[in-house]
């Protein structure tokens, strides 16, 4: 009998220790990131069969998907022609008789003999005269003359590889099963007890090999729950250790803040008022603020992370502003310097193309504490930047940044307040998986009376419309995006066209040269043929930071009447005078990302406009019903939660997060209820056992270590 000790030194073992795991299936197994026995075991099943809508062949109705249990009557073999293999197997249940079909599948034939009890699972189809299934999933229910074996009710379908089937990962996980079954349980009892979840060992049979719905539901519970709490408890801890060494300074408002109110142009929202108030709040008190700003675009986040920056001046310190871009974090100067210059509050930027005069005169404004906000990209976190007396920092864009980096920056002042923003909007739970670490405060609406930005739909071949939609505004003064997927055709591409003449061909008769766009042969065309006679530039992120600003500039200064680019506009860009989108190939983008391009337009007085090209096939209901979503609503978070139903957290929000590669169940949307009760058990365990030392949270301290460790060493072998 295998002991505990045993079955947990096992499972960090190579996955060539479960049995008929062979040195060649080890090593097509490690290709889907399959190492140790334990990832195996949580290679998770993608879907299931579900063989409990069980009809006879007469009363299976057509169109839908279900499973016919019958005895094998006749197998055909064809070739109607060279390398077509076609093979159809028939059954009679006694009400009647389904064909089986499979194309190129010769082996499949020796599987079946007739007299031989199956069952045939897939969707029913009706032609030349019999009911049909294509590629169905089969259960052998027994040899002709044998006893019959029992239907299971679902079949898990796991991924897999080449040279791995789907009945050898079975296997594998049934055997890895079978040699871990004294494996300890990480998670405590109590907790247990409380959720009424099932042990691990429980947990991780009944994902594997369900009987039912009900034993998968009550495995996936369990073993998602498991992955949120240990998520929170990791993220928490880190919070604490960040904030652990210094005691916070605590902020009193005073000249700084008030002249700042003073001077807006504007009066802030009531959700604007209650963010700051939020910031105030937590900047004024003994601890230190870690809280996330999350706001739809356009709906004024910079203006209320203003007066966190303006109280940490009222206090004597210093604060720090990092955006992503430099396009970003000078445009953020570009907004704030004039009314910081008016308060009072001395600021500079600092990026990657700053001179090195101006470079010297910024740091050693920082490291003395004559400047009191600077602004900058990742250049701040670099070892030559420090600072007299940094109180706050603010994170644009936080998803684009590593834990890492933003604990470098929070570094350079002990025991600073961090404020983060992100314009993506992210739902509730969302925020609470990833960012459980982090109070939030949200912003919806979008101040004054703005019109909602108009979205419409066109065809490839309809695009013209768009065109001269555009070219109407640009005849009124306005300005005019069109967005590409790609910046252009790859050397293999191009060669491969200019071998064949249709590189040339497409360039002398002006149709699409690349599918999808490519931006940089786009603007050419574009240039040429559609908007002669206006100026048309392009950016792209292979420019370098001194040509975006350029283009920037001149596209702000209206010099640029169309600008082409791919998605290094995506976020933060700001020219109120572009009211016109294009957006090519709109099916290859999420609707998040899609979202954050059309906040770039209608962001001054006049309306916006964006134009989706895209021809969604009519069975790709899923591209269309994603395109049909964004043209029908302008709310970002309602967005957002479609997005995340049909794509993974770290798509939606276009980079993959610290921790979020160990949620492997979890859904954020339809698991709202349970990431609420782990996050705030997680918050209860620490409150009691901040070190997780008590007796029962041992073996919950060495699970989290050992997964955030594998974690870090995956992040720097990537790095």
């Amino acid at each position: 009998m295998v002991s505990r000790g045993d079955s947990d030194f096992l499972l960090d073992r190579g996955a060539g220790k479960v049995r008929a795991v062979s040195p060649a299936r080890a090593k097509n197994l490690s290709k889907m990131g399959i190492v140790t026995v334990r990832d195996l075991l949580e290679n998770y099943p993608r879907r299931y069969i579900d063989l409990s809508n069980v009809e006879s062949a007469a009363r299976a109705p057509i169109g839908q998907f279900v499973t016919v249990v019958g005895t094998v009557d006749e197998i055909t073999e064809k070739q109607p022609r060279r390398r077509l293999h076609i093979l159809e197997v028939s059954i009679f249940d006694g009400t009647g008789i389904i064909i089986a079909t499979w194309f190129r599948q010769p082996w499949m034939a020796a599987k079946f003999e007739r007299g031989m009890r199956v069952a045939f699972s897939g969707k029913v189809s009706f032609e030349y005269g019999f009911k049909r299934m294509s590629n169905p999933y089969v259960a052998f229910l027994g040899e002709p003359g044998q006893p019959q074996a029992r239907l299971a009710q679902m079949i898990a379908v796991h991924p897999t590889t080449e040279g791995i089937s789907t009945t050898w990962m079975r296997r594998f996980v049934a055997n890895a099963l079978e040699q871990t079954a004294d494996m300890t349980d990480a998670l405590p009892v109590d907790l247990r007890l409380k959720h009424g979840l099932i042990g691990k060992k429980a947990a991780l049979r009944q994902i594997h090999f369900p009987e039912d719905r009900t034993q998968m539901l009550q495995a996936r519970k369990r073993l998602a729950y498991e992955e949120v709490l240990r998520l929170q408890l990791e993220m928490m801890r880190l919070r604490r250790a960040e904030t652990l060494d210094a005691a916070p300074i605590v902020h009193v408002p005073g000249a700084c803040m008030e002249s700042l109110r003073a001077r807006l142009p504007y009066t802030l929202t009531e959700e604007q008022e209650r963010a700051v108030a939020d910031i105030v709040g937590d900047m004024g008190a003994p601890r230190c603020m870690n809280r996330m700003l999350l706001g739809d675009v356009g709906t004024g986040k910079t203006i209320v992370a203003a007066f966190g920056l303006a109280l940490a001046a009222d206090s004597g310190c210093q604060a720090a502003m990092m955006a992503p871009t430099e396009v970003l974090a000078r445009q953020y100067a570009g907004k704030l310097g004039p009314l910081f210059d008016a308060a009072g509050i001395s600021w500079g930027t600092l990026t990657g193309s700053t001179a090195p005069e101006e470079r010297e005169r910024l740091l050693a404004g920082a490291q003395d504490g004559t400047l009191q906000v600077l602004f900058g990209t990742h250049a701040l976190i670099e070892p030559t930047v420090s600072f007299a007396r940094l109180s706050l920092v603010v994170i644009d864009e936080q998803h684009r940044f590593g834990v890492n980096q933003r604990a470098a920056l929070r570094m350079k002042g002990p025991g600073c307040d961090l404020l983060v923003m992100t314009a993506t909007p992210i739902p509730r739970t969302l925020a609470l998986t990833l960012y459980g670490d982090l109070d939030t405060s949200y912003i919806r609406t979008r101040p004054g009376n703005v019109t909602p930005t108009r979205t419409e739909l066109v065809s490839r071949d309809a695009r013209g419309r768009a065109y001269e939609a555009i070219k109407e505004a640009l005849a009124q003064g306005r300005q005019a995006y069109v967005i590409c997927p790609l910046v252009g055709l790859s050397r293999e591409r191009r060669a491969e066209r200019a071998e064949d003449g249709s590189l040339f061909a497409s360039l002398a008769s002006g149709s699409d040269i690349s599918d999808p766009k490519a931006a940089e042969e786009e603007a050419t065309r574009l240039q040429r043929e559609v908007f002669a006679g206006y100026t048309v530039g392009l950016l792209t992120g292979r420019m370098s930071a001194a040509e975006k600003q350029q283009v920037m500039d001149a596209f702000n200064a209206g010099e640029i009447d169309v600008l082409v680019a791919t998605t290094v506009v995506e976020v933060g860009v700001d020219v109120p005078n572009a009211t016109m989108m294009l957006i090519e190939d709109a099916e290859r983008f999420g609707l998040s990302q899609l979202h954050q391009l059309r906040g770039r337009v209608g962001r001054g007085e006049h309306p916006g406009t964006v134009f989706l090209v895209a021809d969604p096939g009519k069975d790709d209901v899923e591209t269309r019903a994603r395109m049909d979503a964004f043209v029908s609503t302008t709310d970002g978070f309602e967005l957002a939660e479609a997005d995340l139903r049909t794509r993974h957290e770290g798509d939606v929000l276009g980079s993959r997060q610290h921790g979020a590669e160990t949620l492997k169940l979890v859904n954020v949307i339809d698991d709202a209820k349970l990431i609420a009760c782990a996050h705030a058990d997680a918050l209860e365990i620490l409150e009691s056992d901040p070190d997780l030392r008590a007796p029962e949270h041992v073996a919950l301290a060495a699970d989290i270590e050992r997964v955030f460790a594998d974690l870090d060493e995956t992040a720097s072998r990537g790095a």
